[in-house]
């Protein structure tokens, strides 16, 4: 089995950091881990040095894709395999960790962790977006994307090298689109998400229709014109 880290970026998760990673720790611990707090103003990070986790306490918050990209660096640094972004909400649901590594084993560079490859999307307002991000991935890059919106994501060696040196690499759809575009293989996994139980979600109505708008652009206008740095090796240090 690769050796994977499973990098948990956390932002004002104090009711739910606890459960996820004590789930972690006691019922999946052939799988590393690695908790980023991206500048909480809660008690997150007070939470996880009580416990002893495994964590990274970014001074300021830099956002999903800053406090993303330092789990890379960690995981590129440390020689880990693979890496995979899972919420510190409680969402994610760990049972699909070894699936999705199957496939990663299997060849492919980026594994996602799907609702909607078996199940229906919902015809809603809130989907729309989803929707509407999926049908320009496809015109873009001529492949289907069930859920591109699915922060359940897992990398090989080779694209978590790549996310944790360039800095315009965020965790998003237009991201996943560009990769596509230049030789990515991309595949999705059947999953299930838990409902949030703490804490509030960042994408309120307006800002999921920001969102919505600026990744549309961005994998229709924006992408095209992106460069791509592979010739730079990733520094390695012993764990």
């Amino acid at each position: 089995m690769q050796k994977l880290l499973i990098v948990i970026p956390a932002y004002n998760e104090e009711g739910s950091i606890e459960r996820v990673v004590d789930n972690l720790i006691e019922n999946y611990p052939q799988y590393d881990y690695v908790v980023v707090n991206d500048g909480s103003r809660d008690s997150t990070a007070a939470i996880c040095r009580r416990r002893g986790y495994r964590l990274i306490d970014l001074p300021v918050n830099l956002g999903l894709a800053g406090a993303f990209q330092t789990g890379l660096r960690y995981a590129a640094e440390h020689g880990y395999d693979c890496a995979m972004q899972f919420d510190g909400d409680g969402q994610h649901l760990p049972q699909y960790i070894a699936p999705m590594l199957e496939e990663l084993e299997n060849g492919a560079d980026i594994v996602i962790g799907s609702r909607f490859i078996t199940v229906l999307k919902p015809r809603t307002l809130r989907m729309l977006g989803s929707y509407l991000i999926s049908w320009a991935i496809r015109l873009t890059t001529g492949r289907a994307i069930c859920d591109p919106t699915s922060g359940m994501r897992m990398f090989n060696r080779r694209l978590l090298t790549e996310f944790a040196q360039n800095l315009n690499y965020g965790p998003e759809p237009d991201t996943i689109s560009y990769l596509i575009k230049n030789g990515a293989v991309v595949k999705e996994v059947q999953v299930e998400m838990a409902e949030r139980t703490a804490g509030e979600s960042y994408l309120n109505f307006a800002r999921s229709v920001e969102y919505m708008i600026k990744m549309g652009l961005s994998i229709l206008l924006i992408q095209w014109f992106r460069k791509r740095d592979v010739s730079r090796p990733y520094p390695e240090r012993s764990l």
